[in-house]
């Protein structure tokens, strides 16, 4: 038994490939400040992650969660708190707070003068956190803590940049004030706060659990007062949470009965729904539909409220829209918006398609034109080929490759060269011969039994 438990232990041991304490120490104190490159960084994160979350681009909210340094004060603060280096401590509270409010002024100056002001989705994700939201923080944190301590970085880091999604809460809650609006500001903030906390505090439990030695003994009076400090703090950001998770099951749930409702009451009966829109949040809630030919009476109306109980859809108000003029209005906005979108599709294919014509040649037909001029030729195969990908000078070149017999004269490779430059209209060609035998199946050798 005693063998199995330490060969479990040495598996999830993380003294293994653990840097010197020394040293780590070193790294997370001088990641924690913002002055300088580190403040340009930060201010230019900021706008790069406005812009993602203004256009709805993900892929531009990962690039400015990876170039970020918010991590840096979040994880040096842990450190602080699990050594018990109160200077390291407020140091690195001074500089999240400073981090912080840059952030809040450049991307509320961003979203003040932007054009677009309009809520996109990726926005209204970071308003209402919840239980969720913490769990992501808390084991986020725990990787980047455990990255920190390693001998080997490693890939994680840049995961957890992307994990714990700093930059989003921050930049949205910018947004809010620009907008003048409390509730994007206060539940981007809190989101923001829950990320910064429960990264902070898994430090703290990795940084006790690797033992890494106290600056100053504290009274066993000291030591309670920050274990209880610690747990409020949970218990203060974990109830609201709670409860905005339970508020986003019972919508789902609220949702799931109104389709079944729509289901039963309406589709079933060959009747059309064109327009459909719930009010989960109003007091009492609503339900708003608007159908293509079916017109209900005042107690046909009355009725089908009542028939919401049997679905267990309570409190809510059933509205029926009969108003041509304004259904077709909510009509023709919800297809504006369905064109828009399928627009930007049929923008990222057209793309795709020029990218994939610009890469292709009719190979077919440059063999018959090839064999013309060369009969050594026997075959050929042309693509462009990207070089330097990962830098700044990219470069796009036309490679083909022929087979052959033999290998063509030098006079006959240039002549092929040029051909193909002035009949492609390509500047730079290059030629490559694959002998013939290169294709040919290898036989496997047959096994003499002795």
């Amino acid at each position: 038994m005693k063998t199995v438990l330490n060969s479990i232990f040495t598996y999830i041991n993380l003294s293994k490939g653990e840097e010197e304490k020394a040293k780590v120490l070193d790294f997370v104190k001088s990641s924690i400040s913002f002055r300088g490159a580190n403040l340009w960084i930060l201010a230019c994160a900021i706008v790069v992650a406005s812009v993602g979350l203004n256009v709805n681009s993900t892929a531009v909210i990962i690039g400015a969660m990876l170039i970020s340094p918010l991590m840096g004060p979040i994880i040096g603060a842990g450190f602080g708190l699990g050594i018990y280096d109160f200077d390291l401590l407020k140091k690195s509270l001074k500089n999240l707070l400073i981090a912080t409010i840059v952030g809040l002024v450049v991307s509320t100056i961003y979203f003040y003068i932007s054009p677009f002001k309009e809520a996109q989705p990726e926005l209204l994700s970071r308003t209402s956190p919840n239980i969720y939201d913490i769990l992501i923080a808390f084991f986020g944190g725990l990787v980047g803590a455990i990255a920190i301590t390693r001998v080997e970085k490693g890939n994680p880091i840049p995961g957890v940049a992307i994990a714990t999604a700093l930059m989003p809460p921050l930049c949205t809650a910018g947004y809010g004030l620009a907008m003048g609006s409390y509730k994007f500001f206060f539940g981007a903030i809190y989101l923001y706060s829950i990320n910064c906390v429960f990264i902070c505090i898994s430090t703290f439990f990795i940084v006790k659990y690797l033992d890494y030695p106290t600056k100053k003994q504290l009274d066993e009076k000291l030591q309670k007062r920050v274990k209880y400090t610690i747990t409020a703090l949970i218990i203060v950001l974990i109830l609201p949470s709670i409860y905005f998770a339970y508020q986003l099951i019972e919508e789902k749930k609220y949702q799931q009965q109104i389709d079944l409702f729509i289901h039963n009451e309406f589709t079933n009966k060959g009747i059309t729904v064109v327009y459909k829109k719930t009010k989960f949040i109003e007091k009492p809630k609503k339900l708003e539909l608007g159908f293509l030919s079916k017109r209900y009476q005042p107690d046909e109306i009355k009725t089908l409220n009542q028939s919401l109980k049997e679905y267990e859809i309570k409190d809510t108000k059933l509205i029926v829209i009969q108003d041509t003029t304004d259904l077709k209005s909510d009509i023709l906005n919800e297809i504006n918006f369905n064109k828009s979108k399928l627009s930007q599709k049929d923008v990222s294919i057209l793309n795709l398609k020029k990218q994939l014509a610009a890469n292709t040649y009719d190979n077919k037909a440059l063999l018959a034109e090839i064999k013309i001029l060369f009969p050594e030729v026997d075959n050929i195969s042309m693509s462009n080929h990207t070089f330097n990908e990962n830098s700044d000078s990219t470069a796009t070149v036309p490679v083909l490759i022929y087979t052959s017999k033999a290998p063509l004269k030098d006079e006959y490779t240039k002549k092929m060269t040029l051909w193909l430059q002035q009949r492609l209209a390509k500047k730079d060609i290059e030629l490559y011969r694959r002998p013939l035998k290169a294709f040919k199946k290898i036989q496997p050798k047959k096994v003499v039994q002795k």
